[in-house]
């Protein structure tokens, strides 16, 4: 089976770089059903072209298989060696496993950038009509052309197969294709080489973390990717359970957005922001006032939502007091960070053992997250897109409903004094928003009141006369039933 990945953006080299394979060199890499082969037909600046050839061994896909005793010619001689399906799902999770996370160590920059992509699979199965490609692809973004193949050109009469020529095109990040590729795939084969359990379940919420829980097809997505087990796929689509709308609810008064990349549950300072705020140590005032109003609440177990680079966690973990923290991001590579800066291969057993880090959405249901008594979202909600906002609330303090939850966030009005930040400008590129003191105190009392919680407010650093605190802290605390 073959995939290709073109680039036309210049440089269009810049492939190479993304998929962590250099386009001077042939690799092969062995996998539990064959090989895989990555090489580049065409590398110029203007046009660049990666191949995955999967070689696929008949033999070894029944190897020790009770199913060949049967003695069947059929396990054998099949499709499985020659028809896209999930089978190339895991050679990309294998083969382009950096770049399915994210991660481009040589360039970071790249990842994030949207280049002009053309994918094409010469045959993929598709068990449907082929309008089910159109539907699946579609809605994110891409030109979709699907030819389908006859059984034998030869043979007309025979009529067609039913397998497809592939091509897409999209202006989109590497990441995105092989994400939605990884995905894809095996539901339009609607089946799977191997067993189905709650790791795929996994599997499917973290590739489809950007983008299933928009898509119109979510449903078919997940029942097809979880092999039609009803109690799999009623799970991910409840933990996938973000509003389409907003229902109505926008913060009062005027809100301020910038950009239009799609950026989802980014909830860690960033450089950028402490290059902005380090003159007054918002991350130190911060810390510190959240570390009082556990102490206050007699906190013994706390998950820090958006827990980025682990700044916080390194503190909470050195609090004899807190027994158990969890740490949950939506970025990996924050995650990695985070172990290395928390030393968790080095920890004492009675240390490592209070401590874990998960990789997760924060509009997404997950039981992983409930019964806590403290949750933090220290300077999270403005890295969420306003649509999604109310997912947030309803995963924080309609699913996870912790005794106490702590939410911070940027007061806009205090940028003037920031002399680094131009007029107009938020603290941070990837911030979807930043709110007035009378905005963040609107949204936290309607939050306490539909959730049944109560809410007081808190200013955070310098307090300038005029323009109040630069960052403003809310503190829910769950009404007794």
């Amino acid at each position: 089976m073959l995939l290709t990945l073109t680039n036309t953006q210049s440089p269009a080299t810049d492939l190479g770089f993304l998929l962590h394979k250099h386009p001077d060199r042939v690799q092969t890499f062995s996998l539990s059903f064959g090989e895989a082969h990555v090489f580049y037909p065409e590398a110029s600046p203007d046009r660049c072209t990666a191949c995955l050839l999967v070689a696929v061994d008949p033999v070894e896909l029944v190897r020790g298989k009770t199913q060949a005793s049967r003695g069947l010619l059929d396990q054998y001689v099949n499709d499985r060696p020659y028809t896209a399906s999930s089978f190339l799902s895991v050679a990309i999770g294998e083969v382009y496993s950096s770049a399915l996370q994210g991660r481009c160590n040589a360039r970071p920059n790249l990842v994030e950038q949207r280049l002009s992509l053309n994918v094409k699979l010469p045959a993929v199965s598709v068990r449907g009509e082929t309008g089910l490609i159109h539907a699946l692809f579609e809605p994110l973004g891409y030109e979709a052309e699907a030819t389908r193949l006859p059984l034998d050109e030869h043979f007309p009469e025979w009529g067609d197969s039913p397998y497809v020529a592939l091509t897409l095109a999209a202006c989109t990040t590497v990441k995105n294709v092989l994400s939605h590729l990884y995905v894809l795939l095996p539901v339009l084969d609607d089946t799977k080489h191997y067993w189905v359990g709650q790791d795929e379940l996994e599997k499917l919420l973290r590739h489809g973390a950007s983008w299933l829980a928009t898509h119109p097809e979510k449903e078919l997505i997940a029942r097809r990717y979880l092999r039609h087990q009803r109690s799999l796929a009623l799970e991910a689509l409840s933990r996938l359970d973000v509003p389409e709308e907003d229902d109505g609810i926008e913060p009062n008064g005027p809100v301020t957005e910038v950009g239009n990349m799609a950026v989802n549950d980014m909830a860690f300072i960033t450089s950028e922001e402490a290059a902005v705020e380090s003159p007054l140590s918002l991350n130190e005032a911060r810390i510190r006032a959240v570390l009082e109003v556990l102490h206050a609440a007699e906190a013994e177990s706390v998950v820090d939502l958006g827990c980025g680079e682990a700044k916080l966690l390194s503190r909470l973990l050195k609090d004899s007091r807190i027994g158990r923290l969890v740490g949950l991001d939506v970025s990996i590579r924050a995650l990695e960070i985070a172990a290395k800066r928390l030393n968790l291969d080095r920890l004492p057993p009675r240390v490592r053992d209070r401590i874990t880090l998960l990789h997760g959405g924060l509009t997404y249901r997950d039981a992983r997250i409930e019964g806590f008594d403290a949750a933090l979202a220290i300077e999270v909600i403005e890295h969420l897109d306003l649509g999604r906002l109310a997912a947030f609330e309803k995963v924080l303090f309609g699913c996870a409903r912790p005794r106490i939850a702590i939410v911070t966030t940027p007061n806009v009005e205090y940028n003037i004094r920031y002399e680094t930040l131009p007029a107009g400008r938020l603290r941070h590129h990837d911030h979807r928003f930043e709110w007035t003191p009378t905005e963040f105190q609107s949204w936290g009392r309607r939050v306490a009141d539909h959730h049944g919680y109560q809410v007081r407010f808190q200013p955070i650093g310098e307090i300038d006369p005029e323009l109040g605190a630069p960052t403003q802290m809310a503190v829910f605390e769950r009404e007794a039933a």
